[in-house]
């Protein structure tokens, strides 16, 4: 008896041309990419939230955000996860454009925008409360410890 294998490359698929295809009208990145569109950024006190005029441009502190934002929601942790996520993910290419920031800048966006991320999480939350997208559950914590 044979084993079940695939056939890479053998035959020709036909994908959809474009990652629009992929993403759904009720997945998450939508809301994730409409959220972040709609905040001001400099308001909240996001870094490079207006370009600099000479030297290499840095990435749109609202890109890292969505990045950031995913991450937190599909339990992706570290800035090495979500640099990897960013390359191979679908749904992360197409909320990132297909940008691919390495995992100092993500990094260096956590560390230098702490307060500005902590107060686009609140929004964010106040967001999801009044569109009634959390459940309210009651969750008990038993605090006990013991020994072996």
């Amino acid at each position: 008896m044979d084993y079940k294998r695939g056939r890479i490359g053998v035959k020709r698929f036909c994908f959809p041309q474009s990652l629009d295809e992929y993403i759904g009208e009720e997945n998450i990145v939508r809301f994730i990419d409409a959220f972040v569109e709609s905040l001001d950024l400099v308001e909240l006190g996001f870094k490079h939230s207006t370009p600099n005029q000479t030297g290499r441009p840095p990435y749109h502190p609202g890109d890292l955000f969505r990045l950031y934002l995913y991450g937190y929601l599909n339990k992706v942790n570290t800035s090495r996860q979500l640099e990897r996520e960013a390359g191979r993910n679908v749904e992360m290419m197409w909320l990132m454009g297909k940008l691919r920031p390495d995992f100092k800048t993500i990094a260096d966006f956590r560390r230098k925008n702490g307060e500005a991320i902590k107060q686009a999480c609140q929004k964010f939350i106040e967001v999801c409360g009044r569109m009634n997208l959390f459940g309210k559950h009651l969750i008990g914590i038993d605090g006990s410890k013991y020994r072996r």
